[in-house]
């Protein structure tokens, strides 16, 4: 018999650990090579960890809600798919980031579990219909939980297993029964009086998921650390409108990628930034670091109304075939839940195209630790002056607003107004004849 011990691959130069989410095998479950045995949630992205090879999981070492370090096992497989999996019941092997965690655990379940116990229980445990992990099993066995107890427990887990935490908590609360005070009511001062939200019956309350709750940190977080000022610039596209109208048929059936405004204006950034490189940049204390590297980071709205950030890599060396791929692929993954950790790491610029929701103009949060974002608005045809040899002309052309928020600490207003006017000449200037 062979077994392979699972490692938590890595995910990216930035990302060192993640938090176990869902299991979505059990120990026992037989595992085809390459399907999906566990989920895993970074600080950048959600995403499954497959199985290396066949077999039957026979082990695993954390539970939900554990964080795991990149390089370390958290899963062992047998390859003999006919064996039976045996669960762990005499010793868990807690790695170092669960002891950290779990000091009662290691003090007292983790010892040798007499013969006797442990044939009693494992017949209990067949009759129930539910699944428990060996830690579970193992703390019900040493702390003496029946299994009439043990199915009463509500569980928090994926499919409300009954997890560590949940055990613990059973644990500390066993045998309390609330006590009265008899002829007496005692009246708790009010300290730290909180401002309190009303809430009708008919009001809705929805919890916040993981990626809500960590786009908040990362918006608050961002506030607090930059102090943002906004520029805008409104430009004149309407020779870029009508090339790009001219040539998206033939640029589909050529190329097979739809043509977008997205990489045509991101080819203007990368451009813009390579002309002023102090904005493709970052504070790390009272340094200023300025990327070799131009990565644009592309704010995507998910169907569940939250938001992604990819990265395109060295945009500033991408053709605009080449940005349009990159630019239609990781739009139609990040929709998918398919994006990898390092895909969403290492962004030195964000561009955030608020004119996809009508939005003529919008004031962007920068995207810590980067320096500066742009936010692109909705193409509006209005009426304006036109310069002409023979004099000012009113005209119907296409326009749009650029808002250029930037961090003052690095950025003063004339390095930022500058930038997002040479984004906008870029634009204006585009050239109608233009050959792809």
């Amino acid at each position: 018999m062979a077994e392979f011990k699972v490692e938590l691959p890595k995910m990216g130069e930035s990302v060192a650990e993640a938090t176990i989410t869902t299991w979505l095998k059990a120990v026992g479950d037989t595992i085809k090579e390459d399907e999906p045995i566990v989920e895993i949630a970074t600080d950048k992205v959600d995403s499954e960890v497959p199985a290396p090879c066949s077999g039957i999981l026979k082990e695993v070492l954390f539970q939900e809600g554990d964080v795991v370090a990149v390089g370390s096992v958290f899963a062992v497989i047998s390859n003999e798919v006919n064996e039976e999996a045996a669960p762990v019941e005499e010793v868990i092997n807690i790695t170092e980031n669960l002891e950290n965690n779990s000091k009662l655990v290691e003090k007292e379940i983790l010892k040798p579990i007499e013969e006797n116990t442990i044939k009693s229980n494992e017949i209990l445990f067949k009759n129930s219909t539910k699944f428990y992990s060996p830690l579970v099993k193992s703390i019900a066995k040493k702390e003496s939980i029946s299994i009439e107890e043990l199915e009463k427990i509500p569980g928090t887990g994926a499919n409300e297993r009954v997890t560590k935490s949940d055990m613990l908590s059973f644990l500390e609360n066993r045998g309390n029964a609330p006590t009265k005070t008899a002829n007496k009511t005692i009246k708790q001062p009010i300290t730290n009086s909180k401002a309190t939200t009303s809430i009708s019956g008919n009001d809705e309350i929805i919890e916040m998921d993981r990626m809500r709750k960590m786009i908040a940190d990362h918006m608050v977080n961002s506030v607090h650390t930059a102090p943002h000022v906004t520029s805008f610039v409104e430009a004149d596209v309407t020779n870029l409108v009508k090339w790009r109208n001219k040539v998206k048929k033939s640029f589909e059936e050529k190329e097979g990628q739809k043509l977008t405004f997205t990489p045509i204006f991101i080819e203007a950034i990368a451009k813009a930034l390579r002309d002023f490189p102090e904005v493709n940049s970052s504070i790390d204390g009272d340094s200023i670091i300025i990327k070799s590297n131009i990565n644009i980071g592309m704010a995507t709205a998910l169907p569940s109304g939250n938001l992604i950030v990819p990265v395109i890599k060295n945009a500033d060396q991408l053709n605009l075939v080449g940005l349009a791929k990159n630019v239609n692929d990781l739009a139609n993954r990040s929709k998918n839940s398919q994006l990898k950790p390092d895909e969403i790491s290492g962004g030195t610029y964000t561009v955030s195209n608020v004119g996809t929701f009508g939005n003529v103009m919008g004031t962007p949060i920068i995207n810590q630790p980067q320096s500066a974002i742009l936010a692109l608005g909705a193409i509006k045809k209005k009426p304006a002056v036109i310069e002409t040899e023979s004099g000012d002309l009113i005209g119907i052309r296409h326009l749009m607003f650029l808002s250029h928020s930037y961090d003052h600490r690095n950025i003063d207003g004339a390095l930022g107004g500058r930038f997002v006017r040479k984004v906008a000449d870029y634009l204006e200037n585009f050239d109608i004849n233009r050959t792809i």
